[in-house]
């Protein structure tokens, strides 16, 4: 697989988080807003359901271990590691952002380069839809 995927990115998630690039500074919030500049941009309403959009809900595996894992990305505010919520500002949730389902990308993490890949993707209110 590539090591750069093609990312989709709602504009309304772009705006916030160019903001937060802007006060942040860091070596992470860089690399966010490369991968915000590359990333196709659509409305949300426009973005298809197995995409990660800020506030997804998604699991991904570790290609390397095979490890899984389920995981929300969130704004930096709202991350909690103990209850799955990693910050789009941690190089896992910058990695993640703007993936499908099924895609894969490479990416350099605390301890070396690791290869993940979308296993699957439910955004908040999906459920109250099915309903």
């Amino acid at each position: 697989m590539s090591s750069r995927p093609s990312l989709i990115v709602a504009a309304e998630d772009r705006e916030r988080l160019l903001r937060l690039v802007l006060h942040s500074g860091s070596e992470i919030s860089e690399k966010l807003e490369a991968e915000l500049d590359r990333a196709k941009v659509v409305p949300l309403a426009e973005v298809p359901p197995d995409v990660v959009v800020m506030d997804s809900e998604l699991e991904y595996e570790d290609a390397a271990t095979g490890r899984r894992r389920q995981v929300r990305l969130v704004y930096p505010n709202d991350a909690d590691a103990a209850t799955g919520k990693v910050s789009v500002l941690a190089p896992l949730g910058c990695a993640l952002l703007g993936l499908r389902i099924g895609q894969e990308i490479d990416w350099e993490m605390p301890g070396g380069s690791r290869s993940l890949r979308i296993v699957s993707v439910r955004r908040e209110g999906e459920a109250q839809k099915s309903a």
